[in-house]
């Protein structure tokens, strides 16, 4: 006789959505010099995912921009915390990295629109609140597919032991990928008692560089806005999508194979979006409803030595100081490696682990290579583990492997792209595990 399934849990749950698009005429974030916004292909989103079970809360933001500040993330912690009750560690704040959205990091090469920045935490906060009142009964259901062609490994081994951002001109030194991708798309539905899609958690590493390139002159949330659209087509409107980015510091969209598929701009953005989104769909629509719910979360604070200057980097701006006219990336990298301040310091590094019944969630606060996610599932004790870059602080542009960060390539590059020790990476993973432990108890 086969044996009963146990019944499935209820709670409340729901999801929201707020237009954060800035004034036409800001300066979009993502690339090595200005572009001026002239106008907007596609609203900029906060979106929310509010879960309660318990008397206990879980709240989880993703912005449409390309980074998310420790500062912002505070404020807006605070602001969740004094007016809806749910506490810091229960609040992740991420980014899903879009390179046509305004400029927010301070430092950058374009100019930031301090009083729209200034509004994000409230924003934030009043998603949240959305969130709150859209709340209903339902099953949570964590899904999985594989997303296979949508992503590609964009660093290359050569010959020599380097590694280089792509392979052109160089094929005949290329040995082959640097790294691997990670192709698995992971959901989390909400699901009421008519089986109705009451909002969709979506996390896949691809990074969103898709829709502009470095002439883009339009704001747009590139194609996880068109993995929403495409979503919100199939199921209603009012169905949210939250999309949280997953680990892509190392990886794009760009084939290394010959194809008649498009290669970038808004035609590629869509095809991937609608491609993930029925992914998405199908990972879904297969998921079995949880069974045991139980809501909680932690936040580490790591102290990570930054990268400290050497003289093999001081002899690579020698070059770049003698020249009379310089790129904007080489004026760029000249003025970060004079200018670098944290010669000898260390950085406080946030690592916050969720826990959602079957499904654990870490958050990570800079661009991180793809191998890195992928230790974090493995050794994790959850049954789904969702890994999310850029997340709750920006402590870093990028963080390599521990075996990638000497090797020359672009994400591995100190100061311009590396802020941390070659080692950040191996500290994050294993304290983002050991919290996983602890949670799982």
């Amino acid at each position: 006789m086969a044996k009963a399934l146990p019944d499935p849990v209820t709670c409340k749950a729901g999801c929201a959505q707020t237009v954060i698009t800035p004034p036409i005429g800001v300066s979009l974030a993502g690339y090595f010099h200005d572009r001026v916004a002239k106008s907007v292909r596609d609203d900029l989103h906060a979106k929310a995912m509010v879960v309660e079970h318990d008397g206990r809360r879980i709240a989880l933001v993703a912005v449409d921009l390309i980074s998310i500040d420790a500062e912002t993330t505070e404020l807006a912690r605070e602001l969740i915390n004094a007016e809806l009750g749910i506490p810091s560690q229960h609040v992740m704040v991420c980014a899903t990295h879009t390179h046509t959205g305004p400029e927010v990091r301070e430092g950058g090469v374009v100019p930031i629109n301090t009083v729209w920045r200034d509004k994000l935490p409230r924003y934030i906060a009043d998603t949240v609140r959305s969130a709150i009142a859209n709340m209903a009964t339902v099953t949570l259901r964590v899904g999985s597919a594989q997303a296979e062609g949508y992503s590609f490994n964009r660093l290359f081994r050569m010959k020599d032991g380097s590694e280089h951002f792509g392979k052109r001109g160089r094929e005949d030194e290329v040995i082959g990928p640097a790294g691997p991708i990670d192709p698995q798309l992971q959901t989390l539905s909400l699901v009421d008692a008519k089986g109705k899609l009451r909002g969709l958690l979506v996390n896949f590493a691809l990074h969103p560089d898709v829709i502009g390139g470095g002439s883009a002159d339009f704001i747009s949330a590139d194609w996880p806005g068109e993995v929403g659209r495409a979503v919100a087509g199939m199921c209603g409107h009012e169905v949210v999508t939250v999309f949280l980015q997953g680990t892509c510091g190392d990886i794009n969209h760009v084939t290394h194979d010959p194809t008649h598929l498009p290669r970038g701009g808004p035609v590629k953005a869509v095809q991937i979006g609608q491609g993930l989104a029925g992914v998405a769909m199908y990972a879904a629509e297969r998921a079995e409803p949880m069974t045991a719910l139980s809501l909680d979360g932690r936040i580490k604070t790591l102290s990570i030595p930054y990268y400290t200057r050497d003289e093999k980097l001081l002899a690579e701006l020698a070059p770049l100081r003698a020249k009379e006219r310089r790129s904007p990336f080489e004026q760029y990298t000249l003025e970060r490696g004079e200018g670098w301040p944290h010669d000898g310091e260390n950085a406080d590094v946030p690592v916050q682990v969720l826990r959602i019944g079957d499904m654990g969630l870490v958050a990570l606060p800079a661009e991180i290579f793809v191998r890195i996610g992928l230790g974090i599932k493995h050794y994790s004790p959850a049954p789904a583990t969702f890994v999310v870059e850029l997340a709750n602080a920006r402590a870093s542009t990028y963080v390599p492997t521990t075996d990638q960060a000497e090797r020359g390539a672009y994400g591995a590059k100190p100061i311009l792209s590396r802020w941390l020790c070659a080692d950040a990476g191996r500290r994050l993973a294993d304290a983002a595990v050991t919290m996983l432990h602890q949670l799982w108890g």
